[in-house]
C-alpha cells in the first residue's frame, strides 16, 4: 500500500493512510489477532452471535400483543 506525500504534508497522508486501512479491514484483523482465542471460545461466541441474531428475526415477524 503507498500513500503519495506532496509538499511535506504529513497530515494529509496520514489521513489517506487511515482511510485506505480502514476501508480494507486491515486493523480489524490486527485487533483480532492482538489476543488467542481458544477454538472453543470462538465456536461460543459464534453460536451465541447467531442466536441473538435469530431472536432478533423472530421479534420482528411477531405481531405486537394486542391492548384492551
Amino acid at each position: 500500500m503507498k500513500i503519495l506525500v506532496k509538499d511535506d504534508r504529513w497530515e494529509v497522508a496520514l489521513r489517506k493512510f487511515k482511510k485506505k486501512i480502514m476501508e480494507s479491514d486491515k486493523m480489524q484483523e490486527v485487533r483480532d489477532k492482538e489476543f488467542y482465542e481458544k477454538p472453543t471460545t470462538r465456536k461460543k461466541k459464534k453460536s451465541a452471535a447467531a442466536k441473538q441474531r435469530w431472536r432478533k428475526h423472530i421479534n420482528s415477524q411477531t405481531l405486537p400483543k394486542k391492548m384492551f
